[in-house]
C-alpha cells in the first residue's frame, strides 16, 4: 500500500497508508460527513455521540465520547487513520492517539474552514470528486438563503450557569449567515453570562440551544423574565454547529427561523 503524506487544517504532517481502509471518526459532524462521502465500509469506529445516520450509528463501534475515548478498544480496531478536531476533542486524547496512529485534525470557525475541510477529508479519504459534490450543494443551498437582517441576538448553549457562543466561533458565522448579529462582540468564545449581563446585553432575539444542554420549553419562561421584550426560541443546534455535510439543511431551517 502507498504511504503518503498529508497536511491538517492545524498544519501537521500526517501520513498514512493511503487510501485509508480502517478509520475512526472523533467528531458527530465528521463522521455523518464520511458516511455521505461514501465511506461506510471505511468506519471501523466513532463516538457515542454521532448518531447520524442513526440507521449506521446502531452498529458501530463506539469508541467512547469526543472528550473521553476507549484507548483499548482503539487498540482492538487497529485503525490507520483517526479523524479528529481542535475543539471537539482534547489536546491530551490527540497527542495519546497520535503516539500510535495517524491522527488528521480539522479547525473550524467559517463555512469556508468547512469547504477547505470536505474537500480536504475527500483527497485524504480517495473521495475527492464526492466531496466537491457535497461542497457544491451547500453552496447551492446558502445561495438561495434570504439575507436580510433579523435583529441582535443571544445563542446560549448553557444553562446554570448561562453559557452563550461568542463571536469567534462556527456558531456566530452561522448566526450572521441566518441574519442574526451576535450581541457578545468581545471576550472568550463561550462565556458565561450572568442575568445581569443578559439584561444589559438587551438582545432582541435569544436562542436556546438544543445541544450541548437540551433547553426545554421551561427555560424560555425563566429567560422571559429576564428580557420580558425579547424573541425567545428553542432551536436546532445541529443547525449552528454541526460543521460537515449537515450544514446543507441549514438554509431552509433558518427561513423557518424568520419571526
Amino acid at each position: 500500500m502507498l504511504q503518503k503524506a498529508f497536511t491538517d487544517m492545524m498544519d501537521r504532517e500526517v501520513k498514512i497508508n493511503f487510501p485509508p481502509r480502517r478509520i475512526i471518526s472523533l467528531v458527530p459532524s465528521q463522521t455523518e460527513l464520511l458516511y455521505e462521502l461514501g465511506l461506510k465500509d471505511q468506519i471501523i469506529g466513532q463516538t457515542k455521540f454521532c448518531i447520524h445516520p442513526y440507521s449506521s450509528f446502531k452498529y458501530a463501534v463506539k469508541i467512547g465520547g469526543t472528550k473521553q475515548v476507549k484507548y483499548d478498544v482503539i487498540e482492538t480496531l487497529k485503525p490507520d487513520l483517526i479523524i479528529g478536531n481542535k475543539e471537539e476533542n482534547t489536546q491530551e486524547i490527540i497527542e495519546t492517539l497520535a503516539l500510535k496512529y495517524p491522527v488528521w485534525l480539522s479547525d473550524i470557525y467559517t463555512i469556508e474552514d468547512n469547504y477547505k475541510m470536505i474537500e480536504q477529508i475527500g483527497l485524504l479519504c480517495n473521495v475527492h470528486e464526492n466531496a466537491l459534490t457535497i461542497i457544491q450543494e451547500i453552496k447551492s443551498n446558502f445561495n438561495h438563503l434570504n439575507h436580510e437582517t433579523q435583529g441582535t441576538c443571544l445563542y446560549l448553549i448553557w444553562n446554570n450557569p448561562f453559557m452563550a457562543a461568542g463571536r469567534n466561533t462556527f456558531i456566530n458565522h452561522m448566526l450572521q449567515k441566518a441574519g442574526f448579529q451576535n450581541v457578545l462582540e468581545i471576550g472568550s468564545r463561550y462565556p458565561e453570562v450572568s442575568e445581569k449581563v443578559i439584561k444589559t446585553l438587551n438582545p432582541q432575539y435569544v436562542f436556546l440551544s438544543s445541544e450541548p444542554f437540551p433547553f426545554k420549553e421551561k427555560h424560555i419562561e425563566t429567560l422571559q423574565k429576564i428580557l420580558p421584550e425579547a424573541k425567545i426560541k428553542l432551536v436546532d443546534g445541529e443547525m449552528f454547529s454541526w460543521y460537515g455535510s449537515r450544514i446543507k439543511l441549514a438554509p431552509s431551517y433558518f427561513e423557518e427561523l424568520k419571526f
